[in-house]
C-alpha cells in the first residue's frame, strides 16, 4: 500500500484505494496543535518500511496542557452532562466511523500491517459495537437503595472518577482505543490519550471524528509520543486520577509505581500473555483451532495460543496438518485483499522474533517449518512451527508476540491443567474437545481471564476481558469494564 503524503487536513481515501495522509498534531481542546517543543517523529509502513507523515510528539509540556484542559471540561459540564446525551454522542461517533470505514480500515492497514480483510471484518465491526455498547450504557448507570436501621435513608451512586489517562497498544490500534474510550465517556470522565508511536494514525483520525460528533472542548485530548516522554508523563502526573493501559507486563510495573508514587491513581492494566490451546485426541481438527489462534494478525495479540498443547495420540497428525496450514498461508502486502498476514509493527519486534526463533533451534525444538524472513524489506516473516518442545525452553515460556507456535505433547487432562498453569501469565487459555464435560472441568481448572472452548479469539464487547496473575489487573468490556470508571459513593439520611 502506498502512502501520499498531501496538504489535506484528513486523512482520505483516493480512488485507486491509496490512503492520503498529512503530517499529524496534537488534539488538545478539541484543536490541532503542534507539540510545545515542536518536534515530530516519523511514522512508517511496516511492508515496505517506507515513512508514511510525520506526526508531532508529545512531551511532558503538552501532558500539562491536555491535563488542564480535561480537568477544566470535566470541573466544568461534562460531568454534569446528561447520561443521555453521553450515549446521544457516542452513537454518532459509531454511526461517523461507520460512514468512513473503508477509509479507517485502510489507515489501519497502511500504518499498522494488519491485512485490510481483518481491518475491514474484524477491526471496524468490533470498534463499532464497542461504542454502540457502551453508549447504551450511559443513561442505565445507577447505585442502590439500601435497607438500614429505621429512621435512616442510605443510597449509593457511581460517579465519574475524573481525568482518565489511557495509554494504547499498536497491534489493534483503533479497536483498543475504542476499549478504553467509550467506557470512559459514557461514565461521565474526559480523557488523556496516547496512541502507540508506532502506529498512531487511525486513533488520530478518530480524534477528528470526536471533534466532528460533537464533544465539547477537552473531553478528549489525543497525544502521540514515546513511552518514557509523554506516556510517563501522564502515568506522574498529579492531576490525573486513573491510568488504563495495554501493553507489555514490564511497562505495566512501571505504571503500577508512578501511580503509587504520584497520587494513588486507580489503574487498570490489560498485559502479556503466554496462553495454553489444549488439543484433546476427540477435538475437530478441521475447525483449525491452531492456525487462527496463533497466526492471526500475525501473532500480535497478547491473546495468541502460543502453547498447544496436543494429546499424544493425536500428536503427529496434528503437528502435520498445522504445517500443512501454514505452509498455506498467503503472506505479503497487507492492502491485497488475498492476503492472510502481513508485516510483524517494525524493525525491533521483527528481530525480537528472528531472535526467539533462533532460540528455539538451540534450546533443542524441532523446527517444523517457516522461520526464515520473506522478501528483502518491510519485515514479513514466515508462520512458524517448532515440535517437541519442553516446557522451560524460552519459545514455551516468553511471550513471543509473532507468528511462532510452539507444539507440545502430553497425556493426561490432570498434567495438562498443571502444566498450563505453569506460568507467570493467566490471560487466555482454549479447550478443543468433543466431551463437554472434560471441556468445563479444564476451564475451571486454568487460572485464566478468558476461557474459550471450541472457539478461539472470540470477543464480545459485552463480555469482561482481562488477565489472571501478571496478565493484569481490572476488567474492561462488559458492564465490569465499565465499573472500572467510576467511583461508588454512599450516601447516609437521618430523617
Amino acid at each position: 500500500m502506498t502512502a501520499i503524503v498531501s496538504t489535506t487536513t484528513n486523512a482520505s481515501q483516493l480512488s485507486d484505494g491509496r490512503v492520503a495522509v498529512s503530517a499529524r498534531k496534537l488534539l488538545i481542546n478539541n484543536r490541532w496543535v503542534e507539540s510545545e517543543t515542536g518536534k515530530a517523529f516519523t511514522t512508517t509502513n511496516p511492508a515496505t518500511d517506507e515513512e508514511i507523515c510525520q506526526v508531532s510528539e508529545a512531551d511532558a509540556a503538552d501532558v500539562d496542557k491536555a491535563v488542564r484542559a480535561a480537568r477544566a471540561a470535566f470541573e466544568g459540564s461534562w460531568r454534569t452532562t446528561q447520561a443521555s446525551e453521553r450515549g446521544h454522542l457516542l452513537h454518532r461517533l459509531a454511526d461517523l466511523i461507520e460512514s468512513n470505514a473503508d477509509e479507517l480500515a485502510a489507515l489501519e492497514s497502511l500504518d499498522n500491517g494488519m491485512p485490510i480483510t481483518i481491518a475491514k471484518a474484524v477491526n471496524i465491526p468490533a470498534t463499532v459495537s464497542c461504542y454502540r455498547y457502551f453508549a447504551g450504557w450511559a443513561d442505565k448507570i445507577h447505585g442502590q437503595a439500601i435497607p438500614i436501621d429505621e429512621g435512616h435513608v442510605c443510597y449509593t451512586r457511581r460517579e465519574p472518577i475524573g481525568v482518565v489517562g489511557q495509554i494504547l497498544p499498536w497491534n489493534f490500534p483503533m479497536m483498543l482505543q475504542a476499549w478504553k474510550l467509550a467506557p470512559a465517556l459514557a461514565t461521565g470522565n474526559t480523557v488523556v490519550m496516547k496512541p502507540a508511536e508506532q502506529a498512531p494514525l487511525s486513533a488520530l483520525r478518530i480524534g477528528e471524528l470526536v471533534v466532528e460528533a460533537g464533544f465539547p472542548e477537552g473531553v478528549v485530548n489525543l497525544l502521540p509520543g514515546y513511552g518514557p516522554t509523554a506516556g510517563a508523563a501522564i502515568a506522574r502526573h498529579m492531576d490525573v486520577d486513573k491510568i488504563a493501559f495495554t501493553g507489555s507486563t514490564e511497562v505495566g510495573r512501571l505504571i503500577m509505581e508512578a501511580a503509587a508514587q504520584s497520587n494513588l491513581k486507580r489503574i487498570t492494566l490489560e498485559l502479556g500473555g503466554k496462553s495454553p490451546n489444549i488439543v484433546f485426541q476427540d477435538a475437530d481438527l478441521d475447525r483449525r483451532p491452531h492456525t487462527f489462534g496463533l497466526f492471526f494478525n500475525q501473532g500480535q495479540t497478547c491473546t495468541a495460543g502460543s502453547r498447544v498443547f496436543v494429546q499424544q495420540q493425536i500428536y503427529d497428525q496434528f503437528v502435520e496438518r498445522s504445517a500443512a496450514r501454514a505452509r498455506k498461508r498467503v503472506v505479503g502486502d497487507p492492502s491485497d485483499p488475498r492476503t492472510e498476514q502481513g508485516p510483524q509493527i517494525d524493525q525491533s519486534q521483527f528481530d525480537k522474533i528472528m531472535n526467539y526463533i533462533e532460540s528455539g533451534r538451540t534450546e533443542g525444538a524441532k523446527l517444523v517449518c517457516g522461520g526464515e524472513r520473506i522478501g528483502d524489506r518491510g519485515y514479513f516473516i514466515q508462520p512458524t512451527i517448532f515440535s517437541n518442545v519442553r516446557d522451560e525452553t524460552k519459545i514455551a515460556k516468553e511471550e513471543i508476540f509473532g507468528p511462532v507456535m510452539s507444539i507440545i505433547p502430553f497425556k493426561t487432562i490432570d498434567e495438562v491443567i498443571e502444566r498450563a498453569n505453569r506460568t507467570s501469565y493467566g490471560l487466555v487459555a482454549a479447550v478443543w474437545t468433543s466431551d463437554i464435560k472434560k471441556a468445563h472441568a479444564v476451564a475451571n481448572s486454568v487460572r485464566a481471564g478468558t476461557v474459550w472452548l471450541n472457539c478461539y479469539n472470540l470477543l464480545d464487547a459485552r463480555a469482561p476481558f482481562g488477565g489472571f496473575k501478571q496478565s493484569g489487573i481490572g476488567r474492561e468490556l462488559g458492564e465490569d469494564g465499565l465499573q472500572q470508571y467510576t467511583e461508588g459513593k454512599t450516601v447516609l439520611l437521618k430523617l
